[in-house]
Formats: C-alpha cells, sequence, structure tokens
C-alpha cells in the first residue's frame, strides 16, 4: 500500500507547479497584465490561485500518506481504504478547475474534500489503535509489490 499515492502525488503536483507557472505568466507576462492584477483577488483569479494551492497541498499529503503506509504497519483493508480516500481527495483541486474552466457545479469539489479529510481522519485513528504503528516495516524494498 502507498506506491500509488506516491506516484500520484508526485505527478499531481508536478502538474500544479506546471500550472502555478501559467499563473506567473499571467500575472507577470501576458498581454493585460494590469486587469489580471487589478482582479487578482475575486473571481476567477481566486478560483485559480485556489486550484494551483489545492492541488500541491493534495498532492503532498498524497505522498506523506503513501510514504507512511508503506513504512507503518496498518491492516491492509485499512491502508487500502486510506489509500483510495486520498486518492479521490485529488478531485477537490480538479473540481475547482472544472467550475472554472467549464462551469461545472462543484461536486468534485465536495467530494474530494470529504474524502481527504476521512483519509487523514482514518489514517490519524488506524495509527491510534495500532500499539505497533510506531514501528517501522522493514526498509529493504520498500516498493515491492
Amino acid at each position: 500500500m502507498g506506491k500509488k499515492n506516491l506516484s500520484a502525488g508526485f505527478l499531481f503536483m508536478a502538474g500544479f507547479m506546471v500550472y502555478g507557472f501559467v499563473l506567473i505568466y499571467l500575472r507577470d507576462f501576458a498581454p493585460g497584465k494590469a486587469d489580471w492584477i487589478a482582479a487578482y483577488a475575486i473571481g476567477e483569479h481566486f478560483e485559480a490561485r485556489l486550484a494551483h494551492v489545492h492541488g500541491n497541498l493534495f498532492g503532498f499529503l498524497n505522498i506523506l500518506i503513501g510514504y507512511l503506509l508503506l513504512k507503518l504497519p496498518i491492516r491492509d483493508r485499512t491502508a487500502r481504504t486510506i489509500s483510495w480516500l486520498a486518492l479521490a481527495g485529488m478531485l477537490m483541486p480538479l473540481g475547482i478547475l472544472s467550475e472554472l474552466w467549464f462551469g461545472l457545479p462543484p461536486v468534485l469539489v465536495i467530494i474530494g474534500g470529504v474524502s481527504m479529510v476521512a483519509a487523514v481522519s482514518m489514517f490519524g485513528l488506524a495509527i491510534m489503535r495500532n500499539p505497533g504503528s510506531t514501528e517501522y516495516k522493514s526498509a529493504e524494498e520498500p516498493f515491492s509489490e
């Protein structure tokens, strides 16, 4: 458990980092940058930055969750549920972008947000309930299936 979260988290962060460069271009170099700066804190500009920040945060959370799932002795069923909930959490920033670009309702935002809160909460409870969860798994071949 956790390898999918590591991979998806790094790729997701990379994508939202590139999106950050697009936002920098729009703010600093694009034609009409003065209009962009004037509306920077409201409407579409705020939503764009919100997606960028949450995309990187949720990517990082998947990296952290994936690493810890590889290292901590969490039961397989619980670990699988946490892993999938964390992956589903990445729907939140994608939902923000789908609202911004396509005018879709915020369904993905809600599903993603609830999923990530559930994953983090479930992980916290799993660690608290498992007295052996502070003992790390062997570092040998952590990515073997």
